[in-house]
């Protein structure tokens, strides 16, 4: 069973999916109810979420802007982070947005993978987090499709916000932790 996991918690990924060398970060919501555009006639409200991993160095930096993997660019350098692809609207059952992690294979010179999520033109839609709808994020261990943890997005608290960082793994002293 997911651990729910609540702001600024901390877990083992040793202790809570052992052996764990793929992971497989989702991203889901749904589609805003109500009308927008010209006197709110036109269309539905679009929400596009955008799920992307920092991949940092020791220093807490990018190393060059490839380290960077969303919907512009899809996969790492090294092969070792894939994101699957960009849902502008949140339409369909489960995860929207998935990025897949070979641990195993996360260069030396990486310690920290920090999981972002943002709404892509924010602005000019006026969209803020406490308009979305069910929106979660969750680490699936791939072996065995065990979900690990889960963080819910939706509700109380999320105004004015556009982009949040949802969770990190980092390592330390040979071990992964995840922290929300």
């Amino acid at each position: 069973m997911a651990i729910n996991l609540q702001k600024g918690q901390r877990i083992s990924l040793k202790k809570e999916a052992p052996n764990l060398t793929n992971l497989m970060g989702g991203l889901g919501w749904d589609v805003a109810e109500g009308l927008g555009g010209l006197l709110g006639l036109l269309k539905p409200h679009e929400f596009d979420l955008d799920a992307s991993v920092l991949c940092l160095n020791q220093e807490g930096k990018l190393n060059s802007n490839s380290d960077v993997v969303y919907f512009g660019n899809l996969r790492h350098k090294s092969g070792a982070i894939t994101h699957l692809g960009d849902n502008l609207t949140g339409a369909g059952e489960g995860d929207d947005e998935q990025v897949l992690v070979e641990l195993t294979n996360i260069p030396n010179n990486i310690t920290k993978l920090v999981f972002v999520v943002t709404i892509y033109d924010c602005v000019n839609r006026n969209q803020d987090f406490s308009q979305v709808k069910n929106a979660f994020v969750r680490l699936v261990d791939s072996r065995n499709n065990k979900e690990i943890a889960r963080y819910s997005l939706s509700g109380n608290g999320y105004e004015g916000k556009t982009a949040m960082i949802l969770a990190e793994v980092y390592r330390h002293n040979d071990e992964e932790f995840l922290m929300i």
